[in-house]
């Protein structure tokens, strides 16, 4: 999930300084398009800012290459959702780090990935899964709306789900000193969450508390919630935190701002996917499969 993953890292960049230009050349052609080193340099930071590990530049050029197949095959099918729809992703996500549209576009020039390319990354994370229903299922291109429709046509109101605001508090643990110092980090993530009272207190608890990131992540829908907190999530009450996780960024929480059930049309359409998936057992495996097959049709040069 793209928010939890990013979003403490996304807080981070704003000190980043501006990286120098890169030289532009072309690194790999999958189809018609071409890959440049300075896609490749900005997916790196991507990743860097993502927190994720091995190396970097073999998984940004991968990545690349597989987003390059599904967009050939999503330009095919006409599946390629708008600009517009891009933009509003990207607003909402801003959003969701209290920042508006031109700050999130500067925090990530600062962080040398520009907003174009992480714009581009976004096209490609919503016009997949439409090709991929497209193909196994019938609701790839439908829109909010006719989602909403199509729901209200089976005879019902639209359903409701929870909408969580949440708030991530990373006691960080470096890890030269995980051995040394995690069970400590431990008991201080335990007391911070018995000293909890509401999500507007947390920054001041933290202050009494050395290497503490606390990251507001906005508007999260049950059935977004990421697998690895989703249980802890749904069994924590109202203005309770959950309990902690170790995780390689050290020990970690978080505290549930407010619930609530809500019925609008973006949950009706999450509600709805979700069941989609679960009716078909998951569009993980058709998924791998359909880049399967599209991989080895495609001719991939590398310069």
């Amino acid at each position: 999930m793209i928010l939890l993953v990013l979003a403490t890292a996304v807080a981070a960049t704003l000190v980043a300084a501006t990286s120098p230009a890169q030289a532009n050349e072309i690194a790999i052609v999958v189809n018609k398009t071409a890959i440049t080193t300075y896609d490749i340099d900005r997916r790196v930071k991507l990743l860097r800012l993502q927190r994720t590990k091995g190396n970097l530049r073999q998984q940004a050029e991968e990545q690349l290459i597989e987003e390059a197949i599904k967009m050939t095959e999503a330009r095919r099918l006409r599946a390629i959702v708008s600009d517009g729809q891009v933009n509003q992703s990207f607003a909402r996500f801003a959003k969701s780090n209290k920042l508006t549209a031109k700050q999130m576009s500067q925090v990530l020039a600062q962080a040398g990935i520009g907003a174009d390319h992480f714009k581009e990354f976004i096209r490609v994370q919503m016009s997949w899964p439409r090709v991929v229903n497209a193909r196994f299922g019938s609701q790839g291109a439908m829109s909010t709306e006719e989602l909403v429709s199509k729901m209200l046509e089976r005879g019902g109101e639209k359903p409701s789900t929870t909408e969580y605001i949440l708030q991530q508090i990373i006691l960080v643990v470096p890890k030269n000193k995980r051995k040394a110092i995690l069970n400590r980090r431990k008991k201080e993530a335990n007391a911070m969450r018995g000293r909890f009272v509401s999500c507007d207190t947390t920054r001041q608890l933290a202050r009494d508390l050395r290497d503490v990131s606390v990251v507001d992540l906005g508007r999260v829908m049950q059935p977004s919630l990421p697998p690895d907190w989703k249980p802890l999530i749904e069994k924590t009450e109202q203005g309770k935190t959950t309990s902690t996780r170790v995780t390689d960024r050290g020990v970690e929480f978080l505290a549930i701002c407010s619930s609530k059930q809500v019925s609008d049309d973006l949950a009706a359409e999450l509600v709805f996917r979700s069941e989609a998936r679960q009716q078909s057992g998951g569009d993980s495996a058709n998924s791998r499969k359909y880049l399967a097959e599209l991989r080895k049709q495609a001719r991939i040069s590398r310069r």
